[in-house]
C-alpha cells in the first residue's frame, strides 16, 4: 500500500504541475484580436472628447456610450465642472443639431418647445414653432433640469421614452439622440422619479482634485502639454495607450450613433453567467440592501441591453462578467449607491459558486469510488464509467484554472484591461479587489484538480481498496463518512 500510495502521489503531482504550468504560460501569452473598424472609431472619439479635459475618464465613456444607445446621462455636481461642454463637444463630434437651455423654477415650455404659432392661433390651432429647440434637436443639454414643472414634465417625458412630441393635435417624431441633464441636487419631489428614471446612465461629477490644479492652470494660460492631449485608451491587446501620435483616426459618425444599439442587439450574445449576475445583483438590491435599490423591469432591460452596445462597440460578440461594472452608473437612486453596486459585483464576480459546486461533485464521486472499491466487487465497466465522470470533473477543473490563470498571470485581467468603458483608475480599483478572492480561488482549484487526479489514478490502479484511498485523501474520507453516519 505505501508504494502504491507513493506511485499514485508521484503521479498527480507529476500531472497537476504540468497542467498549472501549461495555462499559466498560456496566459502570459494571450493576444486580444485587432481592433474592428467601429472600435478604432470609438477609440478616436474618446480622444477627441477628452482632449483638453482633466478628470473626465469616466464621464468621457459614459456620454459616448449613452449615445451610441440613444440613452440619457444626467451629471450631478456642482457649477463649473465642464457638464455643458460635454454636450457641445458631442454634438460637434456628430454632427448633430444643438439644444441648451437653463430651467428655473418659473421657466414656461415656450423655452423648450418653441412659441406658439400666431397664425395658428389665428386659424384656431394649438400649435408650436419647434424650429430651432429640443423637438428639433439631436444633442441637447438642459440645465437644473429638476427645475421643470408640471407644465414642461409631461411633454418632457414623452420626448425622451418615446422620441414623440405633441405639437397641437400632431404627434411628431423628435430626431433627438442624446439628452444631457445637469443638476446640482437630487430631485426632492415624487412628481420628478419618472423623469429621474428615464435617465438610464448617473453620473456624480466632482472639481478637479487638488494633486491636478497645476495642469488646470497651465490648460488655463494655454499650455500645451502632453499629459492633455487625451485620457489613456485601450488598445486591443488589452495594454493603456496615450493619445495617439499618428495619424488621427475616424471618428463615429451620426450612422454609428443611429445604427449600433440595434446591430449590437442582434450580434452580441449575453451568457447565462451574466444573466446569473444580473439576477442576483438585481435581487440583492432590492431585498438585502438597506435601504433597498429599486430597479424598475425598464431599466433592468435597458440594462441588459447597454451592455450588449458595450461589447459590440469594444469588438466583441460577448458580453462578459467585467461589463457588469458598468452598472454602478445604471443602478441605484442615491449618489453613494454606485458605490454599492460596484461591489457587489464585484463580490459576485470573484465569489465563484461554481466551485462549490465542482467540490460537492467531488464529494460525490468519492462516495461512489469508496463503494465501488468496497470489496473489490466493482467490475471494469462500473469503474470505467466512474473513471469518466472524474476525468469530465478534472477537465471542467483545468478550464476553470486556465481562466484564473489568465487573470493572475503576466499584467493580469486582461479583459478588464482591454475594455474601453473602463478608466485606469476604475481598472486598479477592480483589480486590486478582485486579486485576493481569485488567488484563493485558484490554490482551491489547484487543491480539488489534484484529489479529482488521484481519484482518476485509484479507479485504474489493480488492487485498489477503499482503505487505500481514505489514506491519499483523509479529508475526504471524513466528510463521506460523517455523511454516512448521518444518514443512518
Amino acid at each position: 500500500m505505501l508504494r502504491m500510495i507513493s506511485e499514485i502521489s508521484g503521479r498527480v503531482d507529476e500531472v497537476v504541475a504540468a497542467t498549472v504550468s501549461k495555462n499559466n504560460e498560456a496566459a502570459r501569452q494571450i493576444a486580444f484580436a485587432s481592433d474592428s473598424e467601429l472600435r478604432q472609431r470609438v477609440v478616436a472619439s474618446i480622444q477627441k472628447l477628452s482632449k483638453g479635459l482633466l478628470e473626465r475618464d469616466v464621464e468621457v465613456r459614459l456620454l459616448l456610450l449613452a449615445a451610441l444607445c440613444c440613452e440619457h446621462l444626467l451629471l450631478l455636481g456642482p457649477p463649473g465642472t465642464a457638464k455643458s461642454e460635454l454636450s457641445r463637444r458631442l454634438s460637434s463630434l456628430c454632427g448633430g443639431t444643438y439644444f441648451e437651455r437653463l430651467l428655473t423654477r418659473f421657466s414656461v415650455p415656450e423655452e423648450l418647445f418653441g412659441p406658439l404659432s400666431m397664425k395658428g392661433l389665428e386659424n384656431d390651432l394649438y400649435v408650436r414653432q419647434t424650429s430651432g429647440y429640443l423637438p428639433t434637436a439631436e444633442v441637447a443639454f438642459v440645465d437644473e433640469i429638476f427645475k421643470a414643472n408640471s407644465a414642461i414634465l409631461n411633454a418632457l417625458l414623452t420626448l425622451l421614452n418615446e422620441r414623440l412630441f405633441d405639437n397641437g393635435n400632431q404627434r411628431l417624431e423628435a430626431p433627438l439622440l442624446c439628452l444631457v441633464g445637469a443638476s446640482n441636487e437630487m430631485p426632492e419631489s415624487e412628481e420628478l422619479d419618472a423623469l429621474y428614471d428615464r435617465f438610464l446612465l448617473r453620473r456624480t461629477v466632482a472639481q478637479v482634485s487638488n494633486t491636478q490644479l497645476y495642469k488646470l492652470a497651465r490648460l488655463a494660460a494655454g499650455r500645451s502639454d502632453h499629459s492633455l492631449n487625451g485620457i489613456a485608451v485601450a488598445n486591443g491587446n488589452g495594454n493603456g495607450s496615450g493619445a495617439p501620435e499618428a495619424a488621427p483616426q475616424e471618428v463615429l459618425r451620426m450612422d454609428d450613433f443611429r445604427h449600433t444599439a440595434v446591430s449590437a442587439y442582434g450580434a452580441v450574445d449575453v451568457p447565462d453567467a451574466v444573466v446569473d449576475l444580473l439576477t442576483t445583483l438585481r435581487c440583492h438590491l432590492q431585498d438585502k440592501c438597506e435601504p433597498p435599490m429599486y430597479v424598475s423591469d425598464r431599466r433592468f432591460m435597458k440594462a441588459v441591453q447597454m451592455l450588449q452596445v458595450a461589447a459590440h462597440a469594444d469588438g466583441r460578440d460577448t458580453v462578459t462578467e467585467y461589463d457588469c461594472l458598468l452598472l454602478e452608473h445604471v443602478f441605484g437612486n442615491r449618489p453613494d449607491d454606485g458605490a454599492k453596486v460596484r461591489a457587489q459585483v464585484l463580490d459576485i464576480i470573484a465569489a465563484d459558486p461554481g466551485l462549490q459546486q465542482a467540490e460537492l461533485v467531488l464529494l460525490g464521486l468519492f462516495g461512489r469510488t469508496c463503494r465501488l472499491l468496497d470489496g473489490g466487487a466493482a467490475g471494469p465497466a462500473e469503474l470505467a464509467a466512474a473513471g469518466a465522470e472524474v476525468g469530465q470533473l478534472v477537465s471542467l477543473l483545468a478550464a476553470r484554472h486556465g481562466a484564473l490563470a489568465t487573470n493572475l498571470e503576466g499584467d493580469g485581467f486582461p479583459e478588464l484591461r482591454a475594455s474601453l468603458w473602463q478608466a485606469e483608475s476604475s481598472v486598479a480599483a477592480a483589480v486590486q479587489a478582485l486579486s485576493p478572492q481569485m488567488t484563493e480561488n485558484r490554490k482551491k482549484v489547484e487543491e480539488l484538480l489534484r484529489e479529482a487526479h488521484t481519484l482518476a489514478a485509484v479507479l485504474v490502479t489493480p488492487g485498489a481498496t477503499a482503505p487505500l484511498l481514505e489514506r491519499l485523501l483523509p479529508k475526504r474520507f471524513k466528510q463521506y463518512a460523517k455523511g454516512i453516519s448521518a444518514k443512518a
